[in-house]
């Protein structure tokens, strides 16, 4: 059965197309999200989307945080207005898309953007998940929501999550959001693979024109135009991440970036070569 004729998602009882399918599959539909992972280069790679004559990104910031908030799915059928307000309406033939990195790694996002849109297509950037970590650290403490040292952080992250039960730990999740490999899975149980695009951060950093090249070939756009290399939301660090902190969270990951290599048939060796630091 063709799935807009089939009970919808939701349990409302109804047809898709009469239910979650009047939206989503309507004029309004978002086509594609990149969803993270976060401080992985997903700002910039919203910046050369944003070039693209065939797409159009959220009009009114980068980070919508739709399917990760429980406010908007508390009552059936799900409101989808607030969330298409985002958008100005589109030229004939583009794309809608939008960037919130933390729906990778919000448990029941992934569900909630497969019953909105189950042709969705999702793009994913991964980074070294140490260096990540760190990154996301110095990002809470210049923004003066994280006290506490990193190693102190990292120490301290299984209590505070413990204490945002039933949810998930939300600014302060630096190790957790490193597993990447139970993300994708969960991703993967709602959407089809081929759905999906998996990048490397490096990809995107030293070989931006074929990165490019392959986001085009799996949207069905057409080419990029010529765009100088973007960065954004570089921020200086007060001090590189120690020796210290490096061992620990190499042995934190070390069976995680193992797993990852075997899912995604990467070579990830780089990622545990302890940099050399002053």
């Amino acid at each position: 059965m063709h799935l807009r004729h089939a009970p919808c998602p939701c349990g409302s009882g109804r047809r898709f197309e009469h239910c979650h399918g009047q939206s989503a599959n309507g004029a309004d539909a978002v086509d594609f999200i990149i969803a993270g992972a976060q401080k992985s280069g997903t700002s910039a790679l919203d910046l050369y989307l944003r070039e693209h004559s065939g797409v159009a990104m959220a009009r009114t910031r980068k980070e919508l945080h739709f399917f990760d908030h429980e406010e908007h799915f508390r009552t059936e059928p799900v409101d989808y207005a607030a969330y298409h307000a985002n958008f100005a309406p589109r030229m004939p033939g583009q794309l809608r898309g939008e960037a919130t990195p933390i729906y990778m790694y919000w448990e029941p996002a992934p569900a909630r953007m497969a019953r909105y849109n189950p042709a969705l297509k999702i793009i994913i950037v991964l980074r070294n998940p140490i260096t990540r970590a760190y990154s996301h650290w110095n990002n809470e403490w210049q923004y003066r929501r994280e006290t506490l040292p990193f190693f102190e952080a990292l120490r301290a992250e299984p209590e505070r999550a413990r204490s945002a039960l039933p949810l998930q730990l939300r600014h302060a999740s630096y190790a957790d959001r490193g597993y990447y490999t139970g993300q994708l899975r969960r991703l993967w149980s709602h959407f089809p693979v081929d759905q999906t695009l998996i990048l490397r951060t490096e990809a995107l950093q030293t070989e931006p024109d074929a990165t490019l090249k392959r986001i085009a070939e799996f949207l069905g756009l057409g080419p990029f135009p010529r765009i100088a290399s973007k960065t954004a939301n570089g921020r200086r660090y007060g001090r590189p991440i120690s020796q210290d902190e490096w061992r620990y969270l190499d042995g934190v990951y070390a069976a995680e970036i193992r797993e990852l290599e075997r899912l995604l048939e990467w070579d990830c060796s780089q990622w545990q070569k302890m940099p050399q630091l002053p």
